[in-house]
């Protein structure tokens, strides 16, 4: 199915309306780093079991999104509340344990020679390596349950280092499913692998979007071949601005995702899935 191509169309933006409810709420944010505007006048809520893809080019502000979404990163301007607490007045040490977090910039400081275990467990400490803390038999039984929900069942006592791409990243998930959180943040868990690995991962976020226990989702890409079934909502950024925010079947249109990258595209949809490539322009 082809997704709508116009010349010109209205299109979706965040809802500015906080929610009593809301998981995420960000107010007028600005992030400028040195002479750098990363974020411009975002405004964006997301509620819980929501599951939302942010898409957008290399440098359009996503990465920076969700770490102010994290807590990592306070604003140059603007109010942020996570979680239903103004993040200026929240004491951190009690607010990122309810947030799930993976990243390429995480798994670069997980140890190679760490167990697949122990890289679970230390996230309830908030530690890389295993120390002197102690866990528990519930700790343990919590951390081995969720690597053979994600099939990692055979990797328990392997070093981390050993694995493939793909078994790092489901390893990863299972780091971020650790401590329960009540939103889950994932930059790009799609980066990096192989055809088979990527549709492997992406059946693992469809069902964990299929899941009402699940905390709420929030996927950072610039594919929109990663955009798991089972998504509720998306983002589109360009240069830091939100180009268009809402329900998926509201905003991904080929109007859209072209003013997004800055390139007329044709955008089709399969099923649940979406692909899209280069309008071909008619030469005179």
């Amino acid at each position: 199915m082809l997704v709508g191509v116009t010349a010109a169309v209205e299109l979706p933006h965040a809802d500015g309306a906080r929610s009593s409810g809301s998981v995420v709420f960000l107010s007028d944010v600005s992030v400028r780093r040195g002479g750098a505007l990363l974020l411009r006048n975002v405004t964006w809520t997301v509620r819980p079991e929501e599951r939302w893809v942010v898409l957008g080019a290399n440098g359009a502000g996503k990465t920076t999104l969700l770490q102010v979404a994290a807590g990592n990163m306070r604003p140059t301007r603007g109010d942020v509340e996570l979680l239903g607490e103004p993040l200026d007045d929240t004491d951190l040490d009690d607010l990122l344990p309810r947030i799930g977090w993976a990243s390429a910039a995480l798994a670069d400081r997980l140890p190679a020679d760490e167990t697949v275990l122990d890289i679970v467990l230390t996230a309830s400490y908030a530690t890389v390596r295993r120390g002197a803390e102690r866990y528990d038999a519930v700790d343990e039984s919590r951390a081995q349950d969720l690597l053979a929900q994600l099939g990692c069942r055979a990797l328990v006592d392997r070093a981390f280092g050993t694995l493939s791409e793909g078994e790092r990243k489901r390893v990863q998930l299972a780091r971020a499913l650790m401590t329960d959180p009540e939103i889950l943040l994932l930059d790009e868990p799609a980066a990096g692998l192989d055809l088979g690995a990527r549709e492997a991962l992406l059946r693992t976020l469809s069902r964990l979007a299929a899941d009402p226990a699940a905390p709420t989702l929030v996927l950072v890409s610039h594919h929109v071949e990663e955009v798991p079934a089972g998504f509720t909502h998306a983002l589109l950024l360009r240069a830091g601005e939100i180009v268009a925010a809402g329900p998926l079947a509201e905003v991904m249109r080929s109007a859209a995702l072209s003013a997004c990258f800055g390139l007329p595209l044709r955008l089709h949809r399969h099923g649940d899935r979406y692909t899209a490539r280069a309008a071909l322009l008619r030469l005179p």
